[in-house]
């Protein structure tokens, strides 16, 4: 099954009292481009999420959010450093009394002096919680997967149809083609009537010119050719995988293959099937740029 580069995907779960919350989004992109943003509380987390985005997505931009929050608030313990604080109050207190300075020693005063307060925080187990983290990873990685398959299948659908009409248009060129140079033949038969009037005509001269021209027009080659890149498109879409670029790639052969098809058409009825070609091709070409 083939995967779509656009999806989104969050998960969000209480772990051993943390609140996890992941979110991931992605556009088209020519490469994989995972950008990260996480709380300081899991830094450390960085490479593992890039490392689980990188196994299940190979190509587009695809950006991640993660936030924790603990339940019991106790993440973060800030204390009064009291031997200090008093420090700093003796120290304050007596340059009031030698240096009668005016006594505005106030809290917001205190607060502002260095190592006042003692800010402790709790041994954290990284390993514990990194597992805590990726179990949520993985379950928004889960979602995002399930969307981008959803959208895959739809572009299975919408590409398998418009190479079946592309195949429909080829068939209509081959018929007309033949038809094309029966009647080069009866046109050039007649125009030499009404040149030579009674003289008898050629008719190995006929059959020259009409081979002639029957090999300029011919497309039998560019024809087997594009069936052979539509029916290895559908084997592509049968495997299913990462195939975007190869899936490029083949669109190119096939536009090149179509483009000299209407070079080679004269009749206008034929040259109009082609553009309906190119058009589907265009389509094709659209739709490609959505899958992974």
């Amino acid at each position: 099954m083939i995967k779509s580069m656009t999806g989104y995907g969050r998960a969000v779960e209480t772990v051993n009292g943390r609140e996890f919350t992941v979110e991931l989004r992605s556009v088209n992109n020519r490469y994989l481009d995972c950008s990260v943003r996480l709380p300081r509380l899991v830094s450390f987390a960085e490479d593992a999420v890039k490392q689980a985005v990188k196994a299940s997505i190979s190509r587009g931009k695809v950006d991640v959010f993660i936030s924790v929050r603990s339940e019991s608030g106790d993440e973060i313990r800030v204390t009064l450093n009291k031997n200090v604080v008093e420090g700093y109050l003796t120290a304050m207190r007596q340059m009031v009394t030698e240096h009668g300075v005016s006594d505005d020693i106030s809290v917001s005063t205190l607060s502002r002096m260095s190592d006042v307060f003692i800010v402790e925080k709790p041994e954290v187990d990284e390993e514990a919680l990194l597992a805590d983290l990726m179990y949520v990873v993985d379950k928004a990685l889960a979602g995002y997967d399930a969307m981008r398959t959803a959208e895959g299948a739809a572009l299975d659908r919408d590409l398998r149809s418009r190479g079946q009409t592309i195949l429909d248009l080829v068939a209509q060129v081959e018929a007309g083609n033949a038809q094309t140079v029966v009647d080069y033949r009866a046109r050039l038969e007649k125009k030499l009537r009404e040149v030579l009037e009674n003289t008898n005509i050629d008719e190995s001269r006929i059959l020259t010119e009409a081979a002639i021209f029957a090999d300029k027009v011919a497309v039998d080659e560019e024809t087997v050719r594009l069936r052979s890149h539509l029916q290895q498109m559908n084997a592509m879409l049968d495997a299913g995988g990462a195939m975007g670029r190869k899936l490029d790639f083949l669109l190119q052969e096939m536009n090149r293959e179509t483009n000299t098809i209407g070079s080679k058409c004269t009749d206008v009825r034929l040259a109009r099937i082609v553009v309906d070609m190119k058009a589907e091709l265009e389509k094709i070409r659209e739709q490609t740029q959505n899958i992974e």
